[in-house]
């Protein structure tokens, strides 16, 4: 799961139509005049490359590649204009640019044009380069036993195949496609890294997180607080998970070996517990029930799901994600429904990103028309997200007795907690893998991700393996220096959700379905979705919440 990003890959793009205003100094009104005409170049070309990457990922015509890559160029040609980033760094420097909202624009505006300063030669070599990998994972078919398989016959198996040797084989087809794309990928790392290092950075890594106003310092306090508080709840937690998958599987627990945990790469807490929450949705249509979910509390997704491209076929990507067109209202989502509870999970959680990028205030300029940050629009769908293993919710939206609902209450909350601890550690993987890979792509990386996986995952690596399964993640193709945002916006989901139960609703938390109540999306639409991108996510956060970001709140919802 995972939103959309923007076309340039560093920071999200977007520019203001901006009528100069009265009180404005000769400088502001200077870069006014710039932004109106920026847009009329960038606007419809931004517009029309979205709808080509949409096409793109719903057929895989490789036509619609092309003309997506060819679009992209357009635009990265814009950015790396010299004489406008010379411009446009006269007015940083000058300390002129005072006006709120000229002055947050000028930031993004920046820093988006900083990011593509680069060759024009090695610029578009890396988005040849990265467009071709994702139409290799997009149009990908595993093999397993001699039939090529999408990806959600694969996870069935892992979910419900009980022999040990029909495991590994389905857990070792999900991992063939990194085979096809790794030394694709090492080679797009390498030009990244060039890109960065031409600007200055030390690399690509180091790059992203700047113009994306983040610090790796900062990121990595986070992340090794959270790996202090996380890893004894989950080494316990996760023993009592391999005795119950050991018993299930007929092995022993020094037996147990990736393809035993279901998901793929861990990143999902296995059902170990006595409640099977599929079958609660099987006879449901998890798009109506989301649907009827959204409108309980005041958000319609009509449109949303109207636009949208919600079941599998062939040629079509495999994933999911949520795009905003033209912020104008074009929101859609890619996804491939099934009803069960992986996919109730994940159209709530896409439909979370479309609701962001529906309600946020159209009134602002075109640049602000977007989430305060990634991780910020992460958080917002993580938190509906996570409904989906809510007992109050399932017997709000689906109807439940409530017998059934106390019946199931805390096993599906034990379950919840799992997915969170199995999630956060996963996340450290991640995080500390991809800072390695642009640090040194030449390094062993297959032993690396093994170390990696050993060492937050207390996992055990597959004898004799030695083939590049990292590279099997999209993540590194189609979202570089993106995943920390998962994190963070978990975080901020489990303090979205006190501020809520505390401050909004004023009730308890254990109790709350966080269903049929409008109180809640009018507390989304006014304090998270409509102010945009017209504060810095630190400040947006402030103001909705109360605090500043803090993993205490995930800490009190997961851990303690």
């Amino acid at each position: 799961m995972r939103r959309k990003i923007a076309l340039l890959s560093v920071v999200s793009l977007g520019f203001a139509l901006l009528v100069s205003g009265c009180g404005r100094n000769k400088m502001e009104q200077e870069f006014s005049q710039w932004l109106e005409q920026h847009v009329q170049k960038v606007k419809p070309l931004e517009k029309e490359a979205n709808l080509a990457q949409w096409e793109a990922s719903t057929t895989g015509r490789p036509e619609a590649y092309r003309r997506y890559e060819e679009l992209r160029l357009k635009l990265s040609k814009i950015y790396s204009n010299r004489q406008d980033f010379e411009q446009l760094k006269r007015w940083k420097e000058s300390g002129k640019i005072r006006e709120p909202l000229l002055a947050r624009q000028l930031t993004l505006v920046y820093n988006s044009y900083l990011g593509n300063q680069i060759d024009s030669t090695l610029l578009e070599q890396i988005i040849r380069k990265s467009t071709a990998i994702e139409e290799k994972f997009n149009t990908f078919r595993a093999t397993l036993d001699g039939r090529r398989v999408p990806d959600n016959e694969i996870s069935r198996i892992l979910r419900t195949e009980t022999n040990s040797e029909r495991r590994r084989k389905a857990w070792e087809a999900s991992k063939q496609i990194g085979e096809v794309v790794a030394n694709d990928l090492l080679e797009l790392v390498r030009l990244r890294n060039q890109a960065a290092e031409s600007l200055g950075f030390a690399n690509y890594y180091v790059m992203s997180l700047e113009l994306d106003e983040l610090h790796l310092d900062e990121l990595r306090k986070i992340f090794d607080e959270l790996a202090r508080l996380t890893e004894e709840p989950f080494r316990e937690l996760k023993a009592e998970v391999d005795t119950i998958l050991a018993k299930r599987y007929g092995v022993s627990v020094s037996e147990l070996r990736p393809w035993h945990y279901q998901d793929p790469f861990f990143q999902e807490g296995p059902q170990v517990y006595e409640v099977e929450l599929d079958p609660y949705y099987k006879d449901h249509d998890i798009k109506e029930i989301a649907r009827k979910y959204y409108e309980s509390i005041g958000l319609d997704v009509d449109d949303i799901l109207a636009r949208s491209d919600l079941y599998e076929k062939e040629g079509k990507e495999q994933h999911a994600f949520c795009t905003d067109i033209d912020r104008e209202g074009d929101v859609r989502v890619l996804a491939n429904l099934r009803n069960d509870e992986y996919w109730m999970n994940t159209i709530l959680h896409e439909l979370g990103h479309g609701v962001y990028d529906k309600y946020i205030d159209r009134s602002l300029p075109y640049l602000l028309r977007q989430p305060a940050h990634t991780f910020t629009t992460e958080a917002v769908a993580m938190f509906f997200g996570r409904l989906s293993r809510n007992p109050a919710w399932m017997q709000a939206m689906l109807g439940i007795s409530q017998e059934e609902r106390e019946r199931i209450d805390e096993t599906v909350r034990k379950s919840l907690r799992l997915q969170q601890l199995v999630f956060a550690r996963w996340c450290q993987v991640m995080f500390r893998f991809e800072q390695a890979l642009y640090d040194n792509p030449d390094q062993d990386l297959n032993g690396l991700w093994w170390d990696l996986k050993e060492r937050y995952q207390f996992l055990h690596r597959p004898e004799n393996r030695r083939k590049p399964d990292w590279a099997a993640k999209i993540h590194f193709t189609s979202a570089p220096v993106y995943y920390h945002n998962y994190m963070l916006g978990e975080m901020l989901a489990s303090q979205f959700h006190f501020t809520l139960a505390d401050k909004v609703l004023k009730a308890s938390n254990e109790e709350l379905s966080f269903a049929n109540d409008p109180r809640i999306g009018q507390f989304f639409v006014e304090k998270v979705f409509a102010p945009g991108a017209r504060y810095r996510w630190d400040e947006m956060i402030r103001r909705a919440t109360g605090e500043a970001l803090s993993p205490k709140f995930f800490v009190r919802q997961f851990v303690e």
